[in-house]
């Protein structure tokens, strides 16, 4: 399958899952728990406090050459908003993506989403452990905070 084509499909449009694909197009669901949903809004209304342009992006898909992969909270600036603004998926990925971490994930699933998103050309990845810990990133590695949000916390408390 093609993105699209899970975006507009009826039985798909309202599944309380995340769904990404692969790079075979075989779709992946992770169900959520609600602390999952709590965090995401959370990280989306620091980062619009903190940057005043640009957008914030929810459940934002970005295309990578092993499939569709979709950012929990993500963050674009004007500039590449206005380039993937009417995309289906992201064809350049935002500068933030932020995942949430949940039971399912991997270190090495973290890994590679970093990896890929990096490649779409990210500039940060960070993401929010199950106790709230936030972990930055940049294409070098780990690093003590982010970058483009100095002031960004490194615990976000629900």
């Amino acid at each position: 399958m093609k993105w699209q084509e899970v975006c507009e499909h009826p039985s798909l449009k309202n599944l309380p899952f995340k769904i990404e694909l692969n790079e075979n197009g075989k779709i992946l669901m992770t169900p959520v728990k609600v602390s999952h949903s709590a965090f995401q809004g959370e990280l989306e209304f620091l980062l619009r406090s903190f940057l005043h342009w640009g957008r914030t992006l929810p459940e934002c898909a970005i295309a990578t050459r092993k499939g569709t992969k979709v950012a929990d909270v993500a963050w674009a600036s004007d500039e590449i908003f206005e380039k993937v603004k009417n995309e289906a998926e992201c064809s350049v990925a935002p500068e933030i993506c932020v995942e949430v971490l949940s039971a399912g994930n991997t270190e090495k699933e973290m890994e590679e989403k970093s990896k890929l998103y990096f490649e779409q050309g990210a500039k940060e990845f960070w993401i929010c452990t199950e106790q709230g810990d936030m972990k930055f990133f940049d294409i070098g590695g780990e690093i003590d905070h982010s970058s483009l949000v100095p002031d960004f916390p490194k615990h976000i408390k629900l």
